[in-house]
């Protein structure tokens, strides 16, 4: 009898670490599974797309961007802006998605803007002001009345053509609203896949008079930048089943 006493109380030295043993590697299991959950669901960086909608634009990575040439004594300009929430489904003939350009973002001559241009040096943080002010005042862009310029895309199809790279050609028509004018707009686009992402790339010019705006100038004309503008789209892209990814080039 004493011996099965001295077992029992033996048994319960050993069970209670053994129980708090097993409690501690299941607190442990979870939170693992919840940080590795966590890690999957990443962004262009990552591996893969994370859980957004098809079609969804990847704001923190995408970009545009506008070559402004000069006229007379003036200086070649190079813009950066963001888009507003934004989404574009390759591949479809019909409500293809929405770009919105987030107006008072656009920064001009930006160390990546003027390099992805490939426009020499910097410009003083002086100078960039006073462009800025120029080119989101009354005359040009006015953002204070238009925050936004929209492209509403019609369609995004693929031509059949390839591009040197590889990349396939997607014609994109829609209207693109900018300073409270809307025209017509089409232009080419070219595709890679990125770690689960497509990434788009393509440009169109337009004409500053033809949306209402007034190409900024002084001294009489002898210095300012010209009436058309180059806008190019840098854009992430989540995948849609319109187009099969892995048709796609690798990319960088």
């Amino acid at each position: 009898m004493m011996i099965a006493r001295m077992y029992l109380g033996e048994l319960r030295k050993f069970s209670l670490p053994l129980t708090l043993a097993i409690t501690l590697l299941v607190i442990f299991y979870c939170t693992s599974q919840t940080h590795g959950q966590q890690a999957n669901n990443t962004s262009v960086a990552g591996t893969s797309a994370p859980n957004v909608s098809p079609g969804d634009i990847e704001l923190s990575a995408s970009r545009v961007f506008i070559f402004v040439d000069k006229t007379g004594l003036g200086h070649q300009h190079a813009v950066e802006g963001q888009l507003s929430p934004s989404q574009l489904i390759l591949g479809a003939d019909n409500g293809a998605g929405r770009l919105v350009f987030n107006m008072d973002s656009f920064d001009a001559d930006t160390r990546r803007a003027r390099q992805y241009l490939g426009l020499p040096g910097d410009t003083d943080e002086g100078t960039r002001k006073q462009v800025n002010n120029n080119m989101k005042g009354r005359d040009v862009l006015d953002t204070t009345k238009y925050p936004q310029a929209i492209l509403d895309i019609e369609k995004a199809l693929p031509t059949g053509k390839l591009n040197p790279k590889g990349a396939p050609e997607f014609e994109i028509n829609g209207l693109f609203t900018l300073h409270g004018v809307q025209k017509p707009i089409k232009f080419l686009a070219y595709a890679e896949q990125v770690k689960g992402w497509v990434h788009l790339r393509g440009d169109f010019g337009i004409k500053q008079s033809s949306y209402g705006m007034k190409p900024y100038s002084k001294a009489f004309g002898a210095i300012g930048v010209a009436d058309a503008l180059q806008i190019y789209g840098d854009l992430w892209v989540a995948p849609s089943d319109r187009i099969d990814i892995k048709i796609l080039p690798e990319g960088k």
